[in-house]
């Protein structure tokens, strides 16, 4: 068993010392008393909590606990009232759960929800083969994605039977392991990547809690590792008495910001307004992460990736998943005919679109995105063979309309054409000179001023300036990168890994792979490989 760490379920029952629920809800006599020296009494000033909406534990810094069985509602009245938590753990689902849950009912969460309670949803699934605890039901390694993703599916059911909202964070529970069985450890990544990614999937988030010894410590070693689908939140085990999320052992960019959970003691008694619960003391950094703003073809809050395979044709959808990109589908034949394709929300329906130009007569299309697929095309432009790389601006000039940036080839002017929703009005022209300059990606908000910004590669030097937008233009441009003429079909993804700034895709042109670079506001961090024989796909959009 690791060091300051035991398992998080070994908390049985509630225990309501008080008699009657008239004598618990009077508290006119009742003292507030705690086993917990670190924790003030609250005052009746402190008791004002403001109801909690959408999912959960939505945005909170503070004191939470959790207990074994869900309170009742009488329970959970008194402690709002008389004790310093604000946020409760609650076990709604898994096959290793070992207590029942008579109190927890959608109107159980919809009524702790509406009195201010924040609930960190907690699921006691499949352990690991090689786990220190006593539970009964393992994970099979050589099954170990399938059984994630079938778990995540599970979790999904349990969570929305309760009525937890969509983008609710729902953790996982893994009880502390032994670290000497590789294959074990293998498989127990492999599991809580596939669960990670199912999750988003089917439109929720991914937490996880384990013990700092072996289930955190790994999280932290595969946090960077490419294809690896890490939890988005974090929930640490260690017991040591101090409410607070930060750890040496947990490196200050990862889960950050607002994605932290800490149990900083165990199992114990504690009684407010008269009333007892065994419980374990939390403490919460959490907030939503926010979804990307422009990129998710799908809708379901990350960003996806399309790129057409010019060998047959073919344009295919890639799921992304914050992490890395899923197999991939088939939404359109016959693409060959265009010389330019790309994507963003034209109509303004919360859907991404698909302009392309026709490479034989210069008109540009539009592929309005419907829930059934892409609709029939629309043309929305004509003469457009006098113009090279042409990108997606997102609202440009700010005004409601998704724009389009373009270079005209004879004279390198750099003109905006603003959207309409299925037209332009008309162009405008905000730089020259730009016949020096390849491969422009709108990037989104990449500096975080309210203003999108472009990337763009200079063709001699294969310098990556990033040129900050600006009310009818550009300011001066930062030099974001060097060796960039290495790379091909640089794309503007949106917040890939919603970590709340734009992020890039591109290929390398000797090895086909495909590179994610994270976004940084004024540069990216260190690229990660997220695939492999993209060679024979082109263009990335």
């Amino acid at each position: 068993m690791d060091s300051m760490y035991f398992p998080r379920t070994r908390r049985h029952m509630i225990r309501v010392l008080a008699v009657g629920v008239v004598t618990l809800l009077a508290l006119t006599a009742a003292t507030p008393t705690s086993d917990h020296a670190t924790t003030a009494p609250v005052t009746a000033a402190d008791t004002t909590a403001a109801a909690v909406t959408g999912p959960s534990p939505g945005t909170f810094t503070g004191l939470g606990f959790d207990a074994c069985t869900a309170p009742s509602a009488e329970t959970m009245q008194v402690w709002l009232t008389a004790s310093p938590y604000r946020a409760i753990g609650i076990y709604f689902g898994g096959i290793n759960r070992a207590c029942t849950q008579p109190n927890l009912t959608v109107s159980w969460v919809t009524e702790q929800q509406a009195a201010g309670w924040h609930l960190m949803p907690i699921y006691l699934g499949l352990q690991a083969p090689c786990t220190t605890s006593t539970k009964r039901y393992l994970i099979d390694p050589a099954n170990a994605v399938a059984q994630g993703r079938a778990q995540a599916e599970d979790a999904v059911a349990q969570a929305k039977a309760v009525g937890l909202a969509p983008e609710s964070v729902l953790i996982f529970d893994m009880e502390a392991y032994r670290t000497d069985d590789a294959a074990c450890r293998s498989g127990v990544l492999a599991f809580l990547s596939a669960w990670t990614a199912r999750l988003h999937d089917l439109g929720y988030l991914s937490g996880f809690y384990g013990s700092m010894g072996s289930g955190v410590a790994d999280q932290v070693a595969a946090y960077n590792t490419p294809g690896y689908v890490r939890p988005d939140y974090v929930d640490f085990a260690r017991w040591d008495g101090i409410a607070a999320v930060s750890d040496p052992a947990v490196p200050s960019g990862y889960w950050s910001p607002q994605r932290r959970m800490k149990q900083y003691r165990g199992g114990h008694d504690e009684t407010w307004g008269g009333v007892t619960i065994n419980i374990d003391n939390d403490y919460l950094e959490v907030a939503p992460i926010p979804a990307t703003p422009f990129g998710d073809f799908t809708g379901n809050g990350w960003s996806d990736l399309l790129s057409r395979q010019p060998s047959t044709g073919n344009l295919y959808l890639y799921a992304g998943n914050g992490t890395s990109l899923g197999n991939r589908t088939t939404i359109g034949v016959g693409w060959n005919g265009m010389d330019v394709i790309i994507r963003t929300d034209f109509t303004r329906d919360g859907h991404e679109d698909v302009i392309a130009r026709a490479k034989s007569t210069g008109y540009l299309w539009l592929y309005p995105h419907t829930p059934s697929g892409l609709a029939s095309r629309i043309l929305i432009g004509t003469s457009w063979n006098s113009m090279r790389e042409i990108t997606p601006a997102n609202d440009f000039n700010r005004d409601g309309y998704r724009d389009l940036l373009a270079v005209q080839t004879s004279t390198g002017y750099l003109y905006l054409y603003p959207g309409r929703g299925t037209s332009f009005g008309p162009r405008v022209l905000v730089g020259t000179g730009w016949n020096s300059m390849d491969e422009l990606a709108g990037i989104g908000d990449f500096n975080r001023d309210g203003y999108q910004d472009l990337i763009a590669r200079q063709k001699t030097t294969g310098y990556l300036f990033l040129y900050p937008g600006r009310a009818g233009g550009f300011g001066a441009k930062l030099q974001v990168g060097t060796g960039w003429n290495s790379m091909r079909d640089l794309v503007g993804i949106g917040d890939f890994n919603r970590d709340g700034y734009p992020d890039l895709l591109a290929i390398e042109k000797s090895t086909s792979y495909l590179y994610f670079y994270r976004g940084r506001g004024t540069s990216f961090a260190a690229r990660i490989r997220i695939g492999t024989s993209w060679g024979g796909m082109q263009p990335l959009l």
